[in-house]
């Protein structure tokens, strides 16, 4: 579903993890527009550039955790957000972050599609 909305652009040099992805989540949802609609994709595509100045710290890091399951019997994995940032890059936890904060739903993959994320 594309929109003709312009593309909204979040500097994340210098700002925290939490401030940046909950203004990626609102734009996402569309809920900073007039003609907010639950049910349908009403929000506008969010470029996030320069996250590899994010500013996070060690002891935040080792707060997060995300989990992945396999799907098979013992297959849970807990992942803390160290290892994360060091083997997909602070990238990959402006993304998880951000779709933690995006409702459950059908529109979700189409949300996330329109979040685009460069160092």
């Amino acid at each position: 579903m594309k929109t003709n909305t312009p593309i909204k652009t979040i500097d994340a040099s210098g700002r925290a993890l939490g401030r940046v992805a909950s203004e990626a989540a609102v734009s996402l949802l569309g809920k900073n527009k007039v003609s907010f609609v639950r049910n349908i994709y009403s929000g506008s595509p969010v470029k996030v550039i320069n996250a590899s100045k994010l500013r996070i710290t060690e002891a935040k890091l080792a707060e997060i955790f995300h989990t992945r399951y396999s799907g098979i019997p013992g297959g849970l994995r807990v992942i803390s957000g160290t290892e994360t940032r060091d083997k997909e890059g602070l990238k990959e936890l402006i993304r998880l972050a951000t779709k933690q904060m995006l409702p459950r739903n059908k529109l979700r993959r189409t949300m996330m599609k329109n979040l685009k994320i460069e160092n």
